[in-house]
């Protein structure tokens, strides 16, 4: 049973209370029910420590997102300067090949064109001598 619905103020034991303590315990419940009402109806601080804790996380958060994003960008800048150079590396081992090859093939054209100037020019034998040879060429073929 609540103290609201007792007519009569009676103790644990069921012995009628004194009215001065009848006074005092309903002086110390309105108080009780004051100092509550103030309580629930004060405006509360913790909103704005929320809000604080809000705003540190909100700049902590763009924080973190700027260091992360500078990284990423680095990274990529970095990856990106290193395909460069493995490109323009590329470029030049393939260019460095063709004037290989080319420095070869010319060489080759050459040899051929010294070799076929040196078959022209030369004889196996001095004209002086060609009759011989040729009678030593019948020869052979006997």
């Amino acid at each position: 049973m609540s103290f609201k619905d007792k007519t009569d103020a009676v103790n644990a034991t069921g012995e009628e209370l004194t009215p001065e303590l009848d006074l005092a315990l309903r002086e110390f419940r309105s108080s009780v029910h004051a100092w509550s009402e103030a309580a629930y109806n004060r405006p509360r601080s913790a909103v704005a420590a929320v809000r604080r804790k809000q705003v540190w996380r909100l700049a902590a958060g763009w924080a973190l997102s700027g260091v992360l994003l500078a990284g990423v960008s680095t990274g990529g800048w970095e990856h990106h300067r290193q395909e460069m150079r493995m490109a323009a590396a590329r470029m030049a081992e393939h260019e460095r090949l063709a004037v290989e090859q080319r420095n070869q093939q010319l060489r080759q054209e050459d040899e051929d064109l010294l070799a076929k100037v040196d078959s022209d020019v030369s004889r196996g034998v001095p004209s002086a001598m060609e009759p011989l040879a040729q009678m030593m060429a019948g020869d052979e073929t006997r």
